[in-house]
């Protein structure tokens, strides 16, 4: 969708939203429209600090930042500008109006199903725009035209993908899982912020991730130690991405709120023992 001569505005937010520009810009113009990196990406842009390129071929943004654990909790108004988003890692974790994109595309790893499928979302008005001077198979009208069989799918993802869409479904759809993930982010925010300083959030808090809760303590060494004692209390994966460090708990939908419990009165003994 970056024709030659054309811009596309990128907004940046974290390690994700990197990528993707890096990506558009070995292909083509990509502007940085809003940038949140001074700050150490610990929250998303303000509206005043956007500036979009008059005739923008499209905004890009990533609604959530699984490594800084921040997130879009209202998405920019971009004008008549074409929105586009990854939402890999919180689509389908709280109500969304898709009216507003001209295409979302999200890995379905995070909260779809197993990795190796990619759900996309687009626009049929937009799809007409699309360059034709790229490989058929990464045409998305390929996709489109052949009914998502141009080639043999991984059809073993795309069966689970299902399940968890019926599952969804059964608990109360979007409006349910919203109201879920707040709660159950929230139980873990409060653990944080009721600690006396012992646990520091990484996000400001109008952008934190209510799939990533990312936070440091007072040391590496009890950081290391908190890793340790919660893999022992049956908690794995809390250690933070390798490039920022600290402690991140993800909570994506499969996550139930009686995880996030357990983990607030671990984190609230570990303070007493150790703060």
């Amino acid at each position: 969708f970056l024709a030659p001569g054309a811009t596309a505005d990128y907004l940046m937010t974290g390690a994700w939203a990197d990528k993707a520009y890096e990506e558009a810009a070995a292909l083509g113009k990509a502007n940085i429209a809003a940038s949140s990196k001074a700050n150490g990406y610990r929250r998303v842009p303000r509206s005043d600090e956007i500036r979009l390129s008059p005739d923008s071929a499209y905004v890009h943004v990533t609604s959530n930042e699984t490594i800084q654990g921040i997130q879009w909790r209202a998405f920019p108004d971009v004008g008549e500008r074409p929105l586009v988003a990854d939402m890999s890692s919180d689509i389908l974790s709280r109500p969304f109006d898709a009216g507003k994109f001209a295409l979302i595309y999200a890995g379905a790893q995070k909260n779809l199903g197993p990795s190796g499928v990619t759900a996309v979302l687009i626009r049929e008005s937009w799809l007409a725009k699309a360059n034709k001077n790229v490989p058929t198979m990464l045409r998305y009208v390929t996709h489109v035209k052949n009914n998502s069989l141009y080639n043999t799918p991984p059809s073993f993802g795309v069966y689970v993908l299902g399940l968890v869409l019926q599952w969804i479904q059964k608990a109360g759809g979007l409006k349910a899982m919203g109201e879920r993930n707040s709660s159950k982010a929230k139980t873990v925010y409060d653990a944080i912020d009721h600690s006396g300083g012992f646990y520091r959030g990484h996000a400001e808090p109008q952008s934190r991730s209510q799939m990533n809760v990312t936070f440091r303590l007072p040391s590496e060494a009890q950081e290391k130690q908190f890793v340790t004692e919660s893999q022992a209390a049956g908690m794995v994966g809390l250690a933070g991405h390798r490039s920022v460090g600290g402690v991140r708990a993800s909570l994506y939908n499969a996550v139930g709120p009686e995880m996030c419990q357990a983990l607030a009165s671990f984190m609230g003994d570990f303070a007493k023992q150790n703060g």
